[in-house]
C-alpha cells in the first residue's frame, strides 16, 4: 500500500487521499446493491490486512458505490446456490470481513447512502463512526429468511443502540430510516445524499490532524475497556496512556502549544 497506487481488486476499490493520510474504500458491485459475494468478502479482508500495515496511515472511510445501496447484504443469489456448509462458510467470510474492518489499528468512517441492510449493516457497525445519508434505509432482516445476523450484528449492535432497541431490530427485522437510526445512536451524523462522502472524509480529516500514535492509543483504549469493570480495564488503559509521554509527537504538541501554532505531527 506504500506504493502510488494501491493494488487493484475485482469487487472493491481502494484509493488513498490527502497525500496518504486517508483510504477511501468502496464497495464496487453496485449493480447487485453492493451485496457481499464470497470474492468481496476475501478482498475485503486482504484490502484491511494491507491498510492495517500503513504507519502513514491515519484513517479510513468505507462506502458503497452508487446511490441505491451502501450494501445489502450477502449475496442471496449465490448464496441460493450453496451447500450448509457453502452458507456457512459464507458467513464466516462475511464476519472476517467486518472483524477485518474491526481490527484496523486506526479509525475508520462508514459513509452509508442507500440501504445498509443485514450483513451491510454488520459492515456498517463494525466502523468507528457512521454518517448516514438523510435517505439511508438501515435493517437486520436475517429472522425474515430463517438466520439470524452472524457477522457480529447481534453482538454489536447492542453496545451501539441499548439492548431494547437492539431486541426491537433483531426481533422483528424492521428497517429503519435514518433520522431513527440517528436518534437511537446507530449513526452519528445525518448529511445531504450528495454530500456524505465528502461530510464522512471531512470528519476523516478531522481525525487525521490529531496525533496518529495518540488516536490509535485511544481506539485500543475504547476495546480495550468495552464490557469491562474499570478497575479491570484500567491497567492496559494506563499502560497505552503512559506510553505516549515518551513519543515525540507529544514533545511536539507540548511546543506547538507553548508557541501558539499548529502542531507538526509525524506519527514517531
Amino acid at each position: 500500500m506504500s506504493e502510488p497506487a494501491p493494488p487493484a481488486f475485482a469487487t472493491i476499490r481502494v484509493e488513498l487521499i490527502d497525500d496518504g493520510r486517508l483510504a477511501l474504500l468502496t464497495l464496487d458491485r453496485p449493480a447487485a446493491r453492493n451485496a457481499i459475494d464470497r470474492r468481496m468478502a476475501a478482498e475485503l479482508a486482504r484490502a484491511c490486512a494491507l491498510l492495517s500495515g500503513e504507519a502513514s496511515l491515519r484513517a479510513v472511510v468505507v462506502t458503497g458505490a452508487g446511490e441505491r445501496a451502501f450494501c445489502a447484504g450477502a449475496d442471496l443469489r449465490e448464496r441460493g446456490s450453496l451447500t450448509a456448509e457453502g452458507k456457512t462458510a459464507h458467513t464466516v467470510a462475511i464476519e472476517a470481513a467486518a472483524e477485518a474492518i474491526a481490527a484496523l489499528p486506526m479509525p475508520t468512517v462508514a459513509a452509508l447512502r442507500g440501504y445498509a441492510l443485514a450483513g451491510g449493516a454488520e459492515l456498517a457497525i463494525a466502523c468507528d463512526l457512521r454518517v448516514a445519508a438523510t435517505d439511508a434505509i438501515f435493517g437486520f432482516p436475517e429472522v425474515r429468511v430463517g438466520i439470524f445476523p452472524g457477522a457480529g450484528g447481534a453482538i454489536r449492535l447492542p453496545s451501539l443502540v441499548g439492548l431494547g432497541a437492539a431486541r426491537d431490530l433483531l426481533f422483528t427485522g424492521r428497517q429503519i430510516d435514518a433520522a431513527e437510526a440517528l436518534r437511537i445512536g446507530l449513526v452519528d451524523r445525518l448529511e445531504a445524499p450528495e454530500l456524505v462522502v465528502e461530510a464522512a472524509i471531512a470528519l476523516a480529516r478531522e481525525i487525521a490532524d490529531n496525533a496518529p500514535l495518540a488516536v490509535r492509543a485511544v481506539k485500543q483504549a475504547l476495546a480495550a475497556s468495552a464490557g469491562r469493570p474499570p478497575a479491570h480495564a484500567r491497567p492496559e488503559v494506563n499502560a497505552l496512556r503512559a506510553a505516549l509521554d515518551a513519543t515525540a509527537d507529544y514533545a511536539e504538541g507540548l511546543r506547538a502549544f507553548a508557541e501558539r501554532r499548529p502542531p507538526e505531527f509525524q506519527g514517531r
